[in-house]
């Protein structure tokens, strides 16, 4: 896809830079063409009002030393004879045929005619003894003077449209290409049995929307699996008291070949049951470690515990804001322990706040990390960096408890960290910094960094006095 698109851009962009590009190219040629005849006609005409006045010679000769704009010799001058012993008079070198001089008189107008090394244009004039011919040499250089110059600017211009659409495709071809290429490695992954697999939902609308349907069809297969396992253990173990009823009735059969063989197929199918709830259990760890590893979408989570915690907050008669849970999320924690998470959070701002008191969370998503604020505009806590400490134990007025720990442990599992601020609204704000790549995080994606400062520039724009 991304080859086609620069093949269709390098395409469309050649044919119009040549649509445009040699037409324009004809059009330089010929404004030089025409503005070195209109010099040639230029000089002509300054010749005219002197040809009016007086045909003499010394005249004529200083008059055309003035016209001359560039080398000398270019203009000639073809005065006819006067009286019956009258000889016509020559100034300047003539370079046009005598027949093309004639046909100019007989025209009566300007004329070009070929020379050798250009052209020369051909100005009859009236005079008191006929008509005088200016002539006035065109060299080939005039003619196409500027002409290369114009050429090479539009050769330029249109090679550098032809890169720059070619780049853009390109670019464009990447945004649309990488998103695909991971949806299909993804579904390989899947295919093959990784069922922890997720694909980061960005590119095109299109593709964000076939990562999200891909990630929620992985979250259900997952969890079709586990109901099959737990049906399956919940199976064996049903299997149990019938097979220790059968074991008890075989062991009261005697010592007959019957009976032994009765003893034996039922110690065997003991086994067999044993085996599969081993093998159910092992299943079902992996499973939990697969939902952990895979992640969850942290606003569908926070929309589930604030459908929770809303009910409880009407009663209460306070305001509840929730900012960027209105698009996936993803963050790599099993969806329980986000969901203790927020609780832990959640429970804090109803115990440690009056009632009435506003409270809010927020999602910030960016490339390296995932941001959840919860904020409240409750007293605050004096010292932030003593109630991290105490989070790990203990209470008192203005402790944040226990349920920090939890918050702690679920930001460090993913290499993020918990951070107590002043929020917007005035009271505490707590900050969880989820990592979606635990090594980059660790070195500090710059991105990451811009997107704290201005965490920050709008936490200090929003305090009062500032």
């Amino acid at each position: 896809m991304r080859w086609a698109l620069v093949k269709v851009a390098l395409a469309v962009t050649t044919m119009v830079v040549v649509a445009f590009a040699v037409p324009l190219g004809l059009v330089v040629k010929e404004l030089a063409r025409d503005r070195a005849y209109s010099n040639a006609e230029r000089q002509a005409a300054t010749i005219g009002p002197v040809l009016a006045i007086t045909t003499d010679r010394t005249q004529l000769e200083r008059a055309v030393a003035s016209a001359e704009t560039g080398p000398g010799g270019r203009i000639g001058v073809h005065v006819p004879a006067s009286g019956r012993n009258g000889r016509p008079a020559e100034i300047g070198a003539r370079r046009a045929a005598e027949a093309d001089v004639a046909a100019a008189v007989k025209l009566g107008r300007a004329s070009i005619s070929p020379v050798r090394g250009g052209s020369a244009l051909l100005q009859p004039t009236a005079v008191a003894s006929g008509i005088a011919v200016v002539e006035v040499f065109v060299p080939d250089a005039a003619l196409t003077n500027g002409v290369t110059t114009s050429w090479v600017v539009l050769a330029g211009v249109g090679l550098a449209l032809v890169i720059g659409s070619v780049a853009v495709a390109d670019r464009l071809g990447t945004r649309m290409v990488r998103p695909a290429q991971r949806l299909a490695g993804a579904a390989h992954d899947l295919g093959r049995g990784k069922l922890g697999v997720r694909v980061q939902e960005d590119g095109p609308t299109e593709l964000r929307l076939a990562a999200s349907a891909f990630n929620s069809m992985a979250d259900q297969v997952v969890q079709l699996l586990a109901n099959e396992r737990e049906l399956a253990a919940d199976l064996s173990h049903r299997l149990r008291t019938p097979l220790t009823v059968l074991r008890l009735n075989a062991a009261s059969l005697g010592d007959t070949p019957a009976a032994e063989q009765t003893r034996a197929a039922v110690a065997q199918l003991e086994r067999e049951v044993d085996q599969i709830i081993r093998t159910v259990r092992e299943q079902k760890a992996q499973t939990q470690q697969t939902a952990a590893a895979a992640g969850c979408d942290a606003a569908e989570v926070i929309r589930e515990r604030m459908g929770f915690w809303s009910a409880l907050a009407e009663d209460e008669g306070r305001t509840v804001r929730i900012a960027g849970a209105d698009r996936p999320v993803r963050v790599p924690v099993a969806r329980p322990e986000l969901a203790a998470a927020l609780d832990a959070m959640l429970g804090n701002v109803f115990r440690h706040t009056p009632e009435g008191t506003a409270f809010a969370v927020d999602v910030h998503n960016a490339d390296e990390a995932v941001i959840v604020l919860v904020s409240d505009a409750g007293p605050g806590i004096a010292d932030p960096d003593a109630a991290l400490r105490r989070g790990h134990g203990g209470g008192g007025e203005g402790s944040t408890g226990l349920g920090l720990d939890i918050v702690r442990r679920l930001a460090e599992s993913t290499g993020g960290d918990v951070r107590l601020g002043r929020s917007v609204l005035g009271g505490t704000e707590v900050r969880v910094w989820l990592a979606l790549d635990d090594r980059r995080a660790r070195q500090g994606g710059r991105r990451g960094h811009r997107l704290r400062r201005t965490l920050g520039r709008r936490r200090r724009a929003a305090r009062p006095g500032s």
